[in-house]
């Protein structure tokens, strides 16, 4: 399943030339990623290492892990809304062994500032600390 959304997005992706255009889609992504209950707007949900706020929360139903997010910036919540996309309503083992390469083939790494960039790595390690969690819990 995350394999399908990740092929999704690198589709949708690539239907921009330019790469505007990209970031344009991400903001796009950003606005339509839906409102985090401010409850979770804790510094615990904060994600480490990335220049602007993130709140990156989770919540596992005992099978399936759910992910809300949010930031004060505007590409980096677009960036969020795509991880949650991908990682959203997934089993932990499939979040733990998911193929990280759409990241690469989206060319989202080589487009972004350091500092953004090393958020994308930040948050996807936040994903994967949630899921590993969960799954000892499960």
């Amino acid at each position: 399943m995350i394999q399908e959304k990740a092929a999704q997005l690198i589709d949708e992706f690539s239907m921009f030339d330019d790469w505007m255009d990209k970031y344009n889609y991400l903001i796009e992504l950003g606005k339509s990623l839906p409102s985090i209950d401010e409850k979770y707007k804790t510094d615990e949900n904060i994600i480490k290492g990335c220049q602007s706020r993130v709140w990156l929360h989770a919540s596992f139903d005992g099978d399936k892990v759910s992910f809300t997010g949010d930031s004060d910036a505007i590409i980096t919540k677009g960036i969020a809304a795509l991880l949650i996309r991908v990682f959203n309503e997934e089993t932990p083992a499939e979040i733990l062994s998911a193929d990280l390469g759409f990241v690469d083939q989206l060319g989202l790494k080589e487009h972004l500032s350091p500092t953004r960039s090393n958020g994308l790595v930040s948050m996807i390690k936040q994903i994967r600390f949630y899921a590993l969690a969960f799954q000892a819990k499960a």
